[in-house]
């Protein structure tokens, strides 16, 4: 069996670390989404150069939207998907100035300042202490301007909602309830057959945040394809 772990913005594959070892007898792989090209349908093309055999893919946030791009670009690659506070569809224009703005924000402060930006949004103000510096170090390792090409990747990405539709039954979304960009009304919404586990209390970055739960979550979901 392989997972293909795709990580959050503005953090990289190190986010994954709670997770390397939950997976027993599968052959875990967690890219780095930084540099393979400027647009989704890139990345999507890329991740599907880069997975030779069928994998259930898990993408949080950011890499949800990548697992999704490489569901349209080889669907018989992905077994399952599970999206981790992320979401199919795209951003709408309140989004996008969003998005536009935090660029400024990277270019004027770089990782630092992302960071405090987005620290708010990321986790709730309760969640362990461990979790939340683990992401600190990671998001200010970044190159400001690879976060800057992941920012625009994102704002400019299609919707996905086709795709999500059709994984049916093999789509899950994982979500905090405190999660401030995907509610538990709109993850039902997202796919026809999808399952949805929604962590009570926990914030966007679940992985991190409630470790052994998400692990048992998607254990669950993997062993579909033992």
């Amino acid at each position: 069996m392989r997972i293909l772990l795709l990580h959050a913005f503005p953090l990289d594959e190190r986010m994954w670390e709670p997770q390397q070892e939950a997976f027993d007898g599968a052959s875990v792989d967690a890219p780095r989404l930084y540099g393979l090209g400027t647009t989704i349908d890139e990345w999507g093309q890329a991740l599907a150069q880069r997975l030779t055999e069928p994998a259930v893919v898990v993408g949080a946030s950011m890499g949800g939207y990548a697992g999704l791009a490489l569901a349209r670009h080889a669907p018989d690659r992905v077994l399952g998907l599970v999206l981790a506070g992320s979401r199919p569809d795209p951003d709408d224009d309140a989004r996008r100035r969003g998005r536009a703005d935090t660029i400024d924000l990277v270019q004027r402060e770089g990782a630092e300042g992302l960071w405090r930006s987005l620290r708010p949004k990321l986790f709730p103000p309760e969640a362990p202490a461990e979790a939340v510096e683990r992401a600190r170090r990671i998001a200010l390792e970044q190159r400001p301007e690879e976060l800057v090409t992941a920012l625009a990747v994102i704002r400019d990405r299609p919707d996905a909602s086709d795709v999500a539709y059709e994984l049916g039954d093999r789509l899950l979304v994982v979500i905090g309830s405190r999660d401030p960009f995907v509610s538990g009304e709109e993850a039902h919404r997202f796919g026809h057959g999808a399952s949805v586990a929604q962590f009570e209390g926990a914030g966007h970055l679940t992985n991190l945040e409630r470790p052994e739960q998400f692990s048992h979550v998607v254990r669950d979901f993997v062993a579909r394809w033992r």
